[in-house]
């Protein structure tokens, strides 16, 4: 869809989705299913980029719904087994654990994809949707009414909403405008990300190490290549990232005791400082928060880009449920209520298996060492956690009888 945009010009529309990411495009893709017309604000910044992204099967499910999977499949790695292995030295340490696709009747987790082929494919997707409209300049300021909410875009142009869809990252002005306020916290940790080539195959499986400074955490991409997670402390990243390219192909390689041969860097780390944050509320005033605007995770468990998925679900079918006005209190309070309870979850998980890799609390690492053989010897507790870590509520639905499924 193309207008020309004229100056004090009014754009009407049912959505206007604030964020030109991949949640924003995601958003804009799945939102312009349920209304007309979906304006998507923001540049279009999708340059190079070297990160992967691991989404788990609902979440393929729908780049499936949105005709994206075809297109991304060839460059995507199935996530077939997941391995967890204590690499501390503590006193206590955890029993190896595997997680089996197969075990629950999945050929697969999920799959790795490279960000830029996943970026580029949602943005042929914006171009190609008539119902989409991108205006590819910043969001200004917003004027939220009882009625209509306002995106006001640079030279004065207004974007007339009955909905705003907030992606615009964890300094949201559109949060800002709707005064939803947010809880942060800091980690004393740094992530680094980066592909590296390994000698032997990876054969589907992710491993995770848990260390005393966080997880080292490998996941496949496609042939012998694997992305890296690597989670450290701030004086050990800046050491990290003043290696060479050999030294520090060496050191992934030890740290992994070589179980994939020998290891050569493809792209140098990126460094990500750590913390978390949540909104106290996933949408007011006409405006609903996704993605990192409404929650933002360590990069542990592969929940970011899922979560945002399940958002993205979530306002669907609140959008769906009131097809008069996509903005209405009935669809926020829906939307509200369903994000609530998952992202709470989430949020604990992370920040206590995070919070439990750093301490050197002796009861806290015999807990943490009695959960995981738990699911080593368990396989109904170790398919439940499985099926919840794909879906909220999958894991405990399989549990019930047919008939209160």
């Amino acid at each position: 869809m193309t207008e020309e945009l004229t100056e004090k010009q009014v754009i009407p529309c049912n959505i206007a989705v604030i964020g030109n990411g991949p949640a924003g495009m995601l958003a804009a893709l799945a939102l312009s299913r349920r209304v007309d017309k979906v304006v998507l604000v923001g540049p279009c910044n999708h340059g190079q980029e070297t990160r992967t992204t691991a989404l788990m099967m609902p979440a393929i499910a729908l780049l499936r719904d949105l005709h994206l999977w075809e297109e991304l499949q060839a460059q995507a790695a199935p996530l077939r087994i997941m391995r967890i292995i204590d690499g501390t030295k503590r006193l206590i340490r955890s029993p190896c654990v595997e997680f089996r696709a197969a075990e629950i009747g999945e050929s697969a987790f999920g799959y790795n994809i490279p960000n830029q082929a996943l970026n580029a494919a949602l943005a042929k997707a914006v171009k190609q949707c008539p119902r989409i409209l991108p205006v590819e300049v910043l969001a200004e300021h917003y004027n939220l009414h009882e009625n209509y909410a306002e995106t006001v875009i640079a030279g004065g142009q207004k974007i007339r909403a009955q909905l705003i869809i907030a992606a615009d990252g964890r300094n949201s002005q559109a949060r800002q405008a709707a005064n939803i306020t947010v809880s942060r916290w800091a980690y004393p940790q740094t992530a680094l990300t980066l592909i590296f080539h390994h000698e032997l195959p990876h054969n589907a499986v992710s491993t995770e190490f848990h260390t005393e400074e966080g997880p080292f955490t490998q996941v496949p991409l496609i042939g012998k290549r694997s992305a890296l997670i690597w989670t450290v402390r701030p004086e050990q990243a800046r050491f990290l990232l003043s290696l060479g390219r050999q030294a520090l192909s060496d050191k992934i390689g030890s740290k992994m005791g070589f179980i994939l041969g020998k290891t050569e860097v493809e792209t140098m780390p990126e460094a990500w400082p750590m913390g978390g944050m949540t909104a106290r509320q996933f949408a007011a005033r006409r405006v609903a928060l996704i993605g990192e605007t409404a929650h933002l995770f360590p990069p542990i468990g592969a929940q970011g880009l899922n979560l945002t998925i399940r958002d993205i679900i979530d306002i669907g079918r609140a959008v769906g449920s009131n097809t008069a006005d996509s903005g209405a209190a009935n669809v926020l309070a829906a939307y509200n209520r369903h994000r609530r309870p998952d992202v709470a979850f989430r949020t604990g998980f992370v920040h206590g298996l995070n919070r439990a890799l750093l301490s050197d609390f002796l009861p806290v690492q015999l807990v943490r060492s009695s959960g995981l053989e738990l699911l080593r010897r368990h396989a109904l507790l170790r398919n439940l956690f499985m099926r919840e870590g794909m879906a909220p509520g999958a894991g405990l639905k399989k549990l019930l009888p047919p008939f209160l499924q």
